[in-house]
């Protein structure tokens, strides 16, 4: 298997900090989720890792770059796109799975399949990042709740993909996607999720145009009275693009043309992106330049420590060996739950299996 050489030592474990009371906080820094595309069509990646070794060698170059959990996703959802078979899906993901998580990388897949995501999970993952929410397969939900060690994020969700530009009518675009994620949040709670497990995600780009994208940026102090963590993924999104890369009229013609596009400009409009929403307190962001958002994320870190009264997740810190100086990651793949109260100091974290 190809690996790459960590510029850090792996640290799987994903601490969970339950704040029990609105007077208790947590300052913690805003993760970075790396994202490894194992398709041949996703919008800006697409084949680009294909190739089993050529995923695992950039999920552990992602690692290496910053990222603090790396989300493997064998299907796209781009707008318009259409289905893959489910043994299609298999193929790709689980064994990109399988050796990241043997590497110690923790790792999300992305999947909108309760069997592939229970593939994933026997591989390995420790989250499950459905973009459907669960509405697209029923069997979903049950599955994350036998599972409660596994985080669950829960995007929102209009439509599929090959029609979803269609269905962004929104009254208040804001307004609108927090009801609809209560109402999802609700549904999967009642299915047997636990809160602690549930992570939401406005899904930026999927049933939403232009502007409606930097609204709901500009909304995330009314995605956070949700009161569950939040995942951003802005990354070389066509909001993004149409920043960056606009159309300019040609001279005396009346005729549009885009602009030459310049990934850099789109990698800076993403880290941008990046250090806003951790300034806004965005459990993670979801980004293709693990290195350019880790930096991002760290001057927000810095010039902007943002109080968490609500759930809130972190990675859990190597450990150091006593007398000796030296720091080593913690087991890989367990997962350690915290609860705090305002009077209360952090408990012994307790061990459970994956």
């Amino acid at each position: 298997m190809p690996t790459a050489t960590l510029a850090r030592k792996p640290n799987p474990v994903i601490l969970r900090e339950v704040a029990e009371s609105s007077t208790a906080s947590q300052t913690r820094p805003t993760l970075v989720m790396g994202i490894v595309n194992v398709t041949p069509d996703s919008f800006s990646d697409g084949g680009k890792y294909l190739a089993s070794e050529s995923a695992i060698a950039h999920g552990l170059q992602l690692f290496a770059d910053g990222a603090d959990l790396v989300d493997v996703g064998g299907e796209s959802t781009r707008p318009g796109s259409v289905r893959v078979p489910v043994e299609t899906e298999l193929a790709r993901v689980i064994p990109v799975v399988a050796a990241l998580a043997a590497e110690g990388v923790p790792v999300s897949v992305d999947t909108m399949r309760a069997e592939v995501a229970a593939e994933a999970i026997e591989a390995g993952a420790v989250i499950i990042n459905d973009v459907s929410g669960g509405l697209d397969d029923p069997k979903m939900a049950p599955l994350i709740a036998k599972n409660p060690d596994i985080l669950f994020i829960a995007g929102h969700w209009r439509g599929a993909p090959s029609e979803m530009d269609k269905l962004a009518n929104y009254e208040d675009v804001v307004a609108d996607v927090v009801a609809e994620l209560a109402e999802r949040k609700n549904a999967l709670l009642t299915q047997g999720i636990s809160a602690d497990q549930l992570i939401l995600d406005p899904n930026l780009g999927f049933a939403k145009l232009g502007d409606q994208n930097w609204q709901l940026l500009a909304g995330m102090p009314a995605l956070l009275e949700l009161g569950q963590p939040i995942l951003i993924g802005a990354s070389r999104k066509r909001f993004l693009k149409q920043l960056v890369h606009p159309s300019v009229e040609e001279p005396g013609t009346g005729v549009s043309k885009p602009r030459i596009e310049s990934a850099t400009d789109l990698e800076t409009a993403t880290a941008a992106v990046s250090a806003l929403a951790a300034a806004a307190g965005a459990w993670a962001v979801r980004v293709h330049d693990a290195r350019q958002s880790k930096i991002a994320v760290e001057v927000a870190k810095r010039c902007c420590p943002t109080p968490m009264p609500q759930s809130s997740y972190a990675v859990a810190p190597s450990v150091e060996e006593p007398r000796s100086g030296v720091s080593k990651p913690r087991e890989p793949q367990e997962i350690l739950k915290v609860e705090r109260s305002h009077s209360e100091s952090l408990d012994r974290p307790k061990k459970v299996q994956v």
